[in-house]
């Protein structure tokens, strides 16, 4: 049952994009609903978080977004994540300890959120934009990252951190890792071993859209039989090389229209000739575009793939780093995609995988029926239902 009062709702997050865009429907729907709800992030965000509604809090990040230059070690990039949050907590404290809120909300890598809700005693829940650990995880995944060099050291400062922050679970592990509640903003079809993930926790509310936004954003061309998206998303989109392949690939195909977005590492004069049915951006409005689309080239970023899946569309999965391996060969899988990599990429197979792909009526098939399970999740609604009813059992 919807709370019945107003609340302050403090949601805080990292200033990727992609762990950004997921959850502001939910912040502009729980605005829309009367609460106050603020959001703490990097300014170069605010734009993204202003537009819901929000009142925008400064918390400045140390991590390289703006550049993209991540480091490819995995404990050099976990150790990023803690000095962010060692130095977040104190801004977040200076913004919160005088004016505290009633619930905390945060991404998967706000570590100080946590731990400055624990320390003043507030209910919080996790909005996970990518899939969970499952029971079984700590043994598969984890027990391999605490053998790799310098895990020791990572944990061991981790540890420090937690005794001296204020927090109250004070265990490495059970404070990275299964958070006490937590929505997913997933597809529960795109997580792994969902079957051992616990309910109680994790609840799986699919995509979070508005789904009246974002309709007349994009408009079909009227001559074409059938629309492709490429699309590698917004952080690893330096791939000249491979957006020629697909100019050489999709370009000038009998009525297909073809959409490639480039992002912003990219020069267009770096293509060369643009064949007649291909329009190239930077950016798109890709959900509009995917409401239109018959085939999606992307590089399974989680947003992508639940994007792709609610549209219904087939996916050409072309993975660049972290976990779009994985789900990657989840897409292919679920019987709704085939995975290429990049240096595997040729044009041949480019094009042979759409004509493959659209030709097939199971593939069809499945992704309907995907697109029909992850509507039924509930999404945006659900999600703001849920956080209302956290809400009203801690303030009984």
């Amino acid at each position: 049952m919807p709370i019945r009062h107003p609340a302050h709702i403090a949601m805080v997050g990292i200033p990727i994009v992609s762990h950004v865009l997921p959850s502001l429907e939910i912040i502009r729907e729980l605005v829309a609903r009367g609460h106050r709800v603020t959001y703490a992030n990097d300014p170069a965000v605010a734009d993204l978080i202003t537009a819901t509604g929000a009142e925008f809090v400064s918390c400045a990040s140390g991590l390289p977004v703006a550049d993209n230059d991540w480091p490819d070690d995995p404990i050099a990039a976990m150790n990023l994540f803690l000095a962010d949050a060692e130095a977040a907590l104190p801004q977040l404290r200076a913004a919160y300890d005088q004016d505290r809120a009633d619930l905390y909300l945060y991404d998967i890598g706000a570590y100080a959120a946590r731990a400055l809700a624990e320390a003043q005693d507030r209910p919080v829940l996790q909005l996970s934009p990518t899939f969970v650990a499952w029971d079984g995880y700590d043994q598969e995944v984890a027990a391999h990252l605490r053998q790799l060099p310098g895990a020791d050291a990572y944990r061991a400062e981790f540890a420090r951190w937690l005794a001296d922050c204020g927090a109250t679970t004070l265990d490495v592990d059970s404070f990275s890792g299964v958070p006490n509640r937590a929505l997913a903003l997933i597809p529960r079809a795109m997580q792994p071993r969902a079957d051992s993930v616990d309910t109680d926790v994790v609840t799986f509310v699919g995509p979070c859209f508005d789904p009246r936004a974002g309709v007349e954003e994009w408009r079909r061309p009227v001559d074409a039989e059938k629309v492709l998206l490429v699309s590698l998303g917004s952080a690893y989109t330096r791939q000249p090389e491979f957006y020629r392949r697909c100019l050489a690939a999709y370009g000038d195909l009998p009525g297909w229209h073809v959409v490639l977005q480039i992002g912003k590492y990219t020069d267009p004069s770096e293509l060369g000739d643009i064949p007649a049915n291909v329009e190239v951006h930077q950016w798109v409005p890709q959900r509009a575009i995917l409401a239109r689309a018959d085939a999606f080239v992307t590089h399974a970023g989680m947003g992508g793939c639940g994007e792709g899946l609610l549209a219904g569309v087939p996916m050409i999965a072309v993975p660049q780093a972290a976990e779009q391996f994985m789900n990657a060969d989840r897409l292919v899988e679920l019987g709704v995609a085939r995975r290429i990599d990049t240096d595997q990429a040729t044009a041949e197979r480019l094009r042979a995988a759409l004509t493959d792909l659209v030709g097939d009526a199971e593939v069809a098939r499945r992704s309907a029926r995907l697109r029909a399970e992850a509507i039924a999740e509930g999404g945006t609604a659900r999600a703001a239902d849920l956080v209302e009813k956290l809400l009203s059992a801690a303030v009984r």
